[in-house]
């Protein structure tokens, strides 16, 4: 999963990216790399890991990861080439959902670009950026369809549905709210034009200290921002940048500790994962042994035979079988024998939709 994180300059975007990758890379122990300077890529949290590996006693644990790009240079003006501008706005296209940092806090030692504090003006700055990026692409793909249009029936249907796209994003409104869709082609088409404004949008809400224990119920501009998602149903989490700096500093004790001081029952990181994987319909299955314990992420509705295939490709085509026990089961359990005694270790077939936190053996001949 690759997460591409926006925000206009001070709202506190970086110090969150940082402290995000660093604090997964260090609670996970899993080797933070730098692909390239706004590139982290950070380890799902998940006891249920560690919980197998000491059942097992597994020599090696790997968990989810996330790939969080830092996308800078955004400001009004981008798409024209403002600031790092139209770069920056291809690397997002790359990225399943976008975590779109909001400044709700107020602070006068940090400049606001500009001049006050006001979210929803914010969040319409970046979105516009998004919709005129997404205009250019239509354009160019108008173009290239008009020339065929005239003898082809498809692409004559097709251009009809750029028009209403362009309209749509013309009037101010996002990809995602363009609901005039009228086949189900027309649905494969909208998906395959990768507009920045057609993608899954999860708001982080930047908050001061003080915000935190309530979850920012007493903010207006916190409030402002869950009216403004819950209108294009995106969703959004509440932060504050320069506490999870300082969480990223901690181990796993002191950090829960200093959590527990805070009234917070979970860092920002479990806050993003659990609503990127909520907005993009994401799960976790689990293979367990003694040679490794780790999670695979697939899509919610996924069948036995393609969640087989993220281990290889050998598992999906020789698919005989699937062994399936719930997490939950094996913990009550203590081992697969115990399990296949109380008849909780299921045999299951092709047509079997793998839920989260199934315990997979995958039976398969190529």
């Amino acid at each position: 999963m690759k997460l591409g994180i926006v925000g206009l300059p001070n709202v506190g975007k970086s110090t969150l990216f940082n402290s995000l990758t660093k604090a997964g890379a260090e609670s996970a122990n899993y080797p933070f790399c730098t692909i390239d300077p706004n590139v982290g890529i950070v380890a799902v949290p998940d006891e249920r890991l560690d919980k197998l590996t000491e059942m097992y006693n597994s020599a090696k644990t790997t968990p989810a990861v996330i790939e969080f790009v830092d996308i800078a240079g955004l400001v009004k003006g981008a798409s024209k080439g403002e600031g790092l501008g139209n770069q920056f706005l291809a690397n997002i296209r790359e990225v399943d959902a976008i975590v779109h940092v909001v400044r709700c806090f107020e602070d006068t030692n940090v400049i606001h670009v500009d001049g006050s504090v006001d979210p929803i003006r914010d969040i319409e700055t970046i979105n516009l950026e998004l919709i005129f990026s997404d205009l250019e692409i239509l354009e160019r793909r108008i173009a290239k369809t008009t020339k065929v249009a005239r003898n082809d029936k498809t692409a004559a249907k097709e251009l009809a549905l750029l028009e209403r796209i362009k309209a749509h994003l013309e009037d101010g409104k996002p990809a995602k709210t363009f609901d005039d869709i009228q086949e189900e082609e027309e649905e494969e088409w909208l998906k395959s034009y990768n507009l920045l404004t057609y993608k899954p949008v999860i708001y982080a809400a930047n908050v001061a200290e003080d915000d935190l224990a309530d979850d920012g119920a007493a903010n207006a501009g916190v409030q402002a921002v869950r009216e403004f998602a819950a209108g294009e149903n995106s969703e959004v989490f509440v932060v504050c940048a320069q506490i999870e700096q300082e969480i990223a500093e901690l181990d796993d004790d002191e950090k829960k500790m200093f959590l527990e001081d805070l009234g917070l029952k979970e860092s920002g990181l479990e806050k993003l994962i659990k609503a990127s994987y909520h907005i993009l319909g994401l799960i976790s299955y689990l293979t367990a042994g003694e040679p490794e314990v780790r999670a695979w992420t697939i899509t919610r509705g996924t069948k036995a035979p393609q969640a087989a295939g993220k281990i290889h490709t050998d598992f999906e085509r020789g698919f005989i079988r699937a062994e399936v026990i719930a997490y939950d089961d094996m913990i009550k359990c203590g081992s697969v024998a115990a399990a296949r005694e109380k008849g909780l270790l299921r045999s299951e077939g092709k047509e079997y939709v793998v839920q989260d936190g199934d315990m997979i053996y995958f039976r398969f001949n190529v």
